[in-house]
């Protein structure tokens, strides 16, 4: 039996390659400090959920009822202004791939408000506790009936 041909990768190196395959889509260190936080201020939500029908993109933390979406987004990913930095190599996969990350938050949160939702994004440099208050102090305010 012969092996299938392995197709270029779009890592710049094995280590690289690694390194992106590794890291998670949900359940980060960050967001379990946040939820943790939330959850012990007595608020309940759904993890990574699609907000609304129709929309492919999911929130980190979702309060359907309060009509609120929370986003934590990684700082490479999302082209966080103070830590982001283009990669050196492979520049020409790096390079659209987030800016098409940047452009798909930015439509995400205009298709939510458009429903009448309230998107809250927060870096994953951020202060859980500081996070926290801010998610508490929005969906304690958001009206339960839409």
């Amino acid at each position: 039996m012969s092996a299938k041909p392995v197709s270029p990768s779009w890592a710049s190196s094995e280590s690289a390659r690694r390194t992106m395959v590794a890291n998670r889509g949900r359940d980060t260190a960050l967001e379990l400090a946040i939820r943790s936080l939330v959850h012990a201020r007595g608020l309940r939500y759904f993890v990574s959920r699609r907000p609304l029908k129709g929309l492919r993109r999911t929130a980190d933390m979702v309060f359907p009822g309060r009509r609120v979406a929370v986003f934590l987004d990684g700082c490479f990913w999302h082209q966080c202004p103070e830590h982001f930095h283009m990669p050196a190599t492979n520049r020409a996969y790096w390079e659209p791939k987030i800016a098409r990350n940047v452009e798909r938050d930015r439509e995400t949160d205009q298709r939510l408000t458009e429903a009448d939702w309230r998107v809250l994004r927060f870096w994953e440099h951020e202060d859980p506790a500081a996070v926290a208050d801010r998610i508490e102090r929005v969906v304690r305010e958001s009206a339960v009936d839409h």
